[in-house]
């Protein structure tokens, strides 16, 4: 009986972490980021006169958060993306970078 009673838990604690693990992963979504659009980003943001970062120092590769001097800006109405209110954008180093807006780090970057 007590095995039963074990084995029913284990089998329960199983179950439940791999639908917590499939929760974690069905919230993540793609977006494709095309070359154009970071022509659009640079051309959008000399247009609107937004102040960009310079600090040569700083290398803004994906997954790195950028600093909190660099200010970031909505996505131009013209740049169509899934969930566009889920990033902003900067210009570091005069090159285009979009960040993920709540978290600051870096999605995509273009040279």
């Amino acid at each position: 009986m007590r095995r039963s009673i074990l084995s029913a838990a284990a089998v329960t604690m199983l179950v439940a972490s791999m639908g917590f693990a499939s929760a974690q992963t069905s919230t993540t979504t793609t977006t494709t980021w095309s070359n154009e659009q970071g022509n659009a980003f640079r051309t959008y943001s000399t247009t609107k006169k937004y102040t960009g970062f310079s600090d040569p120092s700083f290398k803004p590769t994906v997954g790195v958060e950028l600093p909190a001097s660099a200010t970031i800006y909505p996505l131009p109405d013209t740049i169509q993306v899934q969930s566009p209110d889920t990033y902003s954008y900067t210009i570091v180093n005069e090159h285009p970078v979009v960040v993920e807006r709540t978290t600051r780090k870096v999605v995509r970057t273009w040279d």
